[in-house]
């Protein structure tokens, strides 16, 4: 990435955004690090705590794996949003002022991420234990399905009746 990019927080995140398998990016490009100083805004956090409030503000529908949330969090460093503390073995990230600056200047994207969050979080109909099954099982079908050597003919049609024959269990539920 060109160094200019790491500044202004431009360029692509590795990972981020793909918590929600399947159901397309819970996240625009590069909105997930506006939430995230946000919530360090806020409040310093670890990374751990992150991933916990973000799950809290969507109801449990999305959970960003740590896969995608420390990357992200070494960029908001690389790029002076946010200062690393080491506390009991973790790390306790800051906003500095570079940090509260780039917030404003991002204002729109984390207010677009922020309405998003709220509609997930706003659906009564989808408790979070659910939420949660289906991520479960969004992230065991993508792991399948992406496993070498690609699944066989017969393994297409045994995976299909699986999820068929579940999708008739949950209708008659």
């Amino acid at each position: 990435m060109r160094p200019e990019a790491r500044r202004t927080g431009e360029g692509r995140m590795r990972g981020e955004g793909h918590g929600r398998r399947g159901g397309g990016r819970m996240f625009e490009h590069g909105a997930l690090r506006w939430v995230l100083l946000s919530l360090i805004a806020d409040k310093p956090s670890h990374g751990y705590e992150l991933i916990r409030a973000i799950e809290a503000r969507v109801g449990g529908a999305y959970a960003p794996s740590p896969g995608v949330i420390y990357p992200s969090l070494a960029l908001l460093e690389d790029m002076g949003a946010v200062n690393a503390v080491a506390d009991g073995g973790k790390k306790r990230y800051a906003v500095t002022d570079e940090g509260r600056r780039l917030l404003v200047e991002n204002a729109e994207a984390l207010a677009h991420a922020e309405r998003k969050m709220k509609a997930l979080g706003g659906r009564a109909d989808r408790p979070a234990r659910i939420a949660q099954a289906i991520e479960a099982f969004r992230a065991a079908t993508h792991d399948r399905l992406t496993q070498e050597p690609p699944l066989s003919e017969a393994q297409v049609e045994a995976l299909a009746d699986m999820i068929e024959a579940a999708a008739e269990k949950v209708r008659q539920a």
